[in-house]
């Protein structure tokens, strides 16, 4: 199906649909949540997702998945066209409980391509049915990318965490956060690690890195970006983009782009 709005397929007795949608640059989809889990498919453009729990960002050609009843916005940089699968919350074992951004594999896409093509009231035993039950079973098997940015529950270092995002610096050090929140250093490492499973300084790049990619996408300098989020070189920004993505920045959206033609 193609073109088509969630609410249109909500109570189609099917485990599986899929849906083909395209976007306009800064679309937002406000905060929300759908009663069936979702794999939301970037073949071109490039996403963010966020909760409650923490920030996504989902380059072209990778994709995000959302859990049933997962509270997000969606927000999309450039033109984005999305496929996405919507499977019913039982619809198989074993599926991830959080939202993750996914590699996608080259069986993913071909099953993807011609899924979006499938009627909605398929039949179960058939071509079709085998099809989307296909998907299901790939899913279970694509391999989750470091591109998230998880939230403290802690709400003082919430606070703190998001006002980070506005303004993102690369030297912010682990003494000037503890001073702003009264707490010791010790005090503070820990709390950090527990309630972000990262440690500050993994955090902290991981934070500029989700600020340099929607600039990244959306064709601007790489320089510009570098001195912007207080890195002292170009240099220095594509050290840390190349060892927390593995390659450098110059590479990255131009091989997710090559990717994703491939199902046009």
């Amino acid at each position: 199906m193609r073109n088509v709005k969630p609410a249109e397929f909500e109570a189609i007795p099917r485990p599986v649909v899929v849906i083909c949608n395209n976007f306009e640059a800064g679309h937002v989809i406000p905060p929300h949540c759908h009663r069936r889990s979702q794999l939301v498919y970037g073949a071109a453009g490039t996403m963010m997702v966020e909760t409650q729990y923490g920030r996504w960002i989902v380059p072209p050609d990778r994709a995000v998945w959302i859990p049933a009843g997962m509270v997000h916005n969606l927000a999309m940089i450039g033109s984005v066209t999305t496929m996405t699968i919507w499977s019913e919350p039982n619809a198989i074992a074993d599926l991830p409980e959080n939202c993750q951004v996914v590699d996608m594999s080259p069986l993913m896409r071909s099953l993807l391509a011609a899924a979006i093509d499938v009627e909605p009231e398929y039949e179960l035993g058939g071509r079709d049915g085998t099809l989307m039950m296909l998907l299901l079973h790939e899913l279970k098997s694509l391999s989750p990318l470091g591109l998230s940015l998880h939230f403290p529950k802690h709400n003082r270092l919430a606070v703190r965490c998001r006002e980070f995002l506005k303004e993102p610096n690369p030297r912010a050090t682990i003494e000037s956060w503890s001073e702003s929140l009264n707490m010791s250093r010790r005090t503070f490492t820990r709390l950090f690690r527990k309630e972000t499973g990262q440690s500050f300084a993994q955090w902290r790049q991981q934070a500029c890195l989700f600020a340099a990619l929607p600039r990244l996408a959306a064709g601007e300098p790489i320089t510009q970006i570098a001195y912007d989020l207080g890195y002292e070189s170009p240099t220095a920004f594509a050290t840390m983009f190349k060892r927390l993505q593995g390659v450098p920045p110059t590479q990255y959206f131009a091989a997710a782009h090559r990717s994703g033609q491939d199902l046009h």
